[in-house]
């Protein structure tokens, strides 16, 4: 099976997002895993807005690149510019595509306000994985 690897800067949202969508949508297609350059922790708002999608992320945890798993990826995607500018050396085979996706942690005012761009960021990733189908 395929390996898809979603990458960004400290896999506690969007990376996070995209691994739960990958893991539905392209099930029986690739493996699929995230990670991040550094190691932040599951933001809840990204839980939060995949479970209203249905989507549970809750028992996935936040992981820096494992430079096997990379070397192995078929294909490998970066979700901000941090990620795309910090990833270390790709193998020849190894595909890449860059999703330059806002960060919605750095989203300010109420929490529902946060939630908003959260959201927007989840459909977006649901959408950009639904693509590698």
């Amino acid at each position: 099976m395929k390996k898809i690897y979603f990458l960004c800067t400290g896999n506690s949202c969007r990376s996070q997002m995209a691994e739960g969508y990958g893991k539905i949508l392209l099930k029986g297609k690739y493996e699929v895993r995230s990670a991040g350059i550094e190691k932040h922790g599951l933001n809840p708002y990204a839980v939060k807005a995949m479970a209203e999608d249905g989507v549970d992320i809750s028992k996935q945890k936040s992981k820096i690149i494992d430079p096997d798993y990379l070397k192995s990826a078929d294909l490998v995607v970066t979700l901000c510019g941090d990620a795309r500018d910090r990833c270390p050396a790709l193998s020849p085979q190894t595909k890449s595509l860059h999703w330059p996706l806002i960060d919605p942690a750095q989203a300010q005012g109420t929490p529902e306000q946060k939630m908003v761009v959260f959201r927007q960021v989840r459909d977006e990733i649901k959408k950009l994985v639904a693509s590698l189908e």
